[in-house]
């Protein structure tokens, strides 16, 4: 296991436990107590987390969200996906992210990933390596410490459930911005009706994510492939590419290649 995946391992039980001991960290991931400790410190430097005696606990409202009974469920897949997505960003991009445990993954991949800490720009950075523009609460709040992303908060109205921002206000700051690339978490993907969600108000600003990207990303777990759900985001000829987990069954591939769109299995 990658120290970056250990970090994503940590940060996952973190969201479900809301506190971590360093004996019982170091049997989850199968390290070293020694090893633990350091990583605990490292995530600490970096505002992901508070350091307590023996172990670590929740840094702040992040890892309190009611979508966090959602956060161990495909957690390793989701961490895989995140990864690949990280690996698709180039450095300067305009990122548009949606709200889901999928993307709040992406979001967590992409910090780790920029290096230094808190009032620390990465090295050889002057400047933020990249601008998220988020309607969810929860990801702006986990990147808005780190100076190596500047964050755009839509505004809107928050829905519970989620921490998502929705309504009028949301669509206005979208309507104002231009997105290199928009990362979609989705609830369903149909080849004939398209990317879809439970919620239609979240249906409407994801649409919009993807109407102000020159680039459109989907990140879902293969257990949402050929789902349908209540409320339409946009047909796959809006789509670009699919990042997902390696279980997705092989026609569901075939179909969505013949749309035109990338799929990676990670």
């Amino acid at each position: 296991m990658s120290k970056q995946e250990r970090w994503s391992r940590l940060l996952e039980l973190l969201a479900v436990e809301g506190k971590l001991d360093v004996d019982g960290a170091a049997a989850a991931v199968d390290v070293s107590p020694a090893t633990i400790r350091r990583d605990l410190d490292e995530l600490a430097e970096q505002r992901l987390l508070v350091r307590t005696r023996g172990g670590a606990i929740a840094h702040g409202v992040s890892y309190e969200l009611p979508l966090r009974y959602k956060s161990s469920r495909r957690a390793s897949e989701k961490q895989r996906i995140a990864g690949a997505v990280a690996d698709l960003l180039t450095v300067g991009d305009v990122v548009g992210l949606n709200g889901g445990t999928t993307t709040t993954e992406v979001a967590r991949a992409l910090a780790l990933r920029t290096g230094g800490g808190v009032g620390e720009p990465g090295e050889g950075q002057s400047g933020p390596m990249y601008t998220v523009v988020t309607n969810a609460l929860n990801i702006a709040g986990e990147l808005a410490v780190r100076p190596q992303f500047k964050i755009v908060v839509t505004g809107g109205v928050a829905r519970p459930q989620t921490y998502e921002l929705v309504g009028p206000l949301t669509a206005g700051v979208l309507n104002e911005v231009v997105l290199d690339v928009a990362v979609l978490g989705v609830d369903g993907v149909d080849p004939q009706l398209g990317v879809m969600t439970h919620q239609e108000d979240e249906a409407g600003i994801s649409r919009l994510f993807a109407e102000r990207a020159r680039k459109v990303v989907l990140v879902t777990d293969s257990s949402k492939m050929g789902k349908r759900a209540f409320a339409r985001i946009c047909g796959l000829d809006r789509i670009d590419s699919i990042v997902t987990d390696s279980d997705i069954a092989p026609d569901m591939a075939a179909r969505l290649t013949e749309a035109g769109i990338e799929v990676i299995a990670v």
